[in-house]
């Protein structure tokens, strides 16, 4: 595609103003991006749907200015290269390239994209590969190494599993180093980042005790092989744990639920353990009196991915070692829904996120149904 045939306008999703869903619309005149020396343009194919997504359109974390162009995560074609040789040093990028991108804005039919945020997904991966990261639009992107997708891993696959891989496998080492004997607790273990932490958690050598909404939900987590599922909706979740743990609770806790589960938490977490807080689902949990920790001695934390993938270094180990899981089949990928691109697609996948009935990743069909 030559500069001349790319359109003036896109086509993109957001808002221009923060509120409930029915404030997703389909941007008008949105210009076709403008592309600094060192920017590639990017055809977007797919793009993942993320909790981010409804934190910003809500306002919880602020933008700062309208319109705002939803999405943080894209795989696509690469439709135009940097007019600056010194932004490719290193990087083997040409025009047709597979590649994924950690970027805000990615609900857009073309994306331009600084090459050092261009990830391309590594040749010796051979399953389900993917290209998606959680970012703010308000954060500074990490950066990221690149490398060739390969030929047998479309652009579908490509956006199922980097962003919350990366979230499950760093947490899982840094947040709490995940090792064999653990006992592990995983609210939400049905979802994108809570069915990867399960794989990843077995695949350690732990044993997993899955808490889920649902009965479908249990069937899921039962196939990726949690040991204990427990629904909550009709079980007691602490008696459970303690049932299961005599009395000792468990090593760790993965809470991506928030604030209907917090307290709970502290009932159920053995001397010593720790509380990772990965993410909000039903609210942030009100303040924390501090000394409270001394009760068991416990570790609490609110990680964010990108903390744990500052330098090239710590991007390239924890993409080597999820890459290297996913060759091993260490977990299952699970693409829940596939949404059309329309403001009635994302405002639907905000539902189907916010409801928690997702099993799996949540895709955006940008190049259409």
């Amino acid at each position: 595609m030559t500069t001349e045939s790319f359109p003036k306008t896109i086509k993109a999703i957001g808002f221009n103003q923060n509120g409930d869903i029915d404030v997703i619309e389909e941007l008008k005149d949105i210009p076709f991006p403008s592309a600094n020396d060192d920017d590639v343009i990017l055809k977007v194919e797919y793009a993942g749907a993320n909790f981010i997504d409804t934190y910003q359109r809500a306002g919880v974390y602020p933008s700062a200015k309208f319109p705002v162009i939803l999405g943080a995560e894209a795989s696509g074609t690469i439709v135009k290269l940097p007019t600056s040789a010194k932004a490719l040093d290193g990087l083997d990028l040409k025009v047709g390239d597979k590649v994924a991108t950690l970027m805000s804005g990615c609900f857009a039919e073309y994306i331009a994209v600084p090459a050092w945020k261009v990830c391309l997904l590594l040749n010796t991966i051979n399953h389900f590969i993917s290209a998606m990261l959680k970012a703010l639009a308000v954060y500074v992107m990490v950066n990221v190494k690149v490398a060739k997708l390969p030929a047998n891993v479309d652009t579908r696959t490509g956006a199922a599993v980097i962003a919350q891989g990366l979230t499950a496998l760093t947490f899982s080492r840094e947040s709490y180093a995940i090792k064999r004997g653990d006992v592990v607790l995983i609210y939400g273990a049905a979802g994108g980042v809570g069915s990867l932490l399960t794989g990843i958690a077995l695949h350690f050598g732990a044993t997993v005790i899955a808490a889920v909404s649902t009965e479908a939900k249990a069937e899921f987590v039962r196939s990726l092989g949690a040991q204990h599922v427990l629904i909550t909706s009709t079980q007691n979740v602490i008696d459970e744990v303690l049932k299961i743990t005599n009395g000792e609770g468990v090593h760790a806790v993965f809470d991506g639920i928030g604030k209907d589960t917090f307290e709970d938490n502290f009932k159920l977490i053995r001397r010593k353990g720790t509380i990772v807080c990965v993410g909000t689902a039903s609210g942030v949990p009100p303040p924390l009196n501090i000394l409270r920790l001394g009760e068991k001695n416990i570790t609490i934390l609110r990680p964010s991915v990108f903390r744990y993938l500052t330098t090239p270094e710590e991007t390239k180990h924890f993409q080597d070692e999820l890459f290297s899981l996913l060759n091993q089949g260490a977990f299952k990928v699970q693409i829940h829904h596939e949404y059309s691109f329309t403001a009635e697609g994302v405002q639907q996948s905000q539902k189907d996120i916010i409801s928690r009935h997702a099993m799996g990743k949540l895709l955006i069909n940008v190049v259409g149904l």
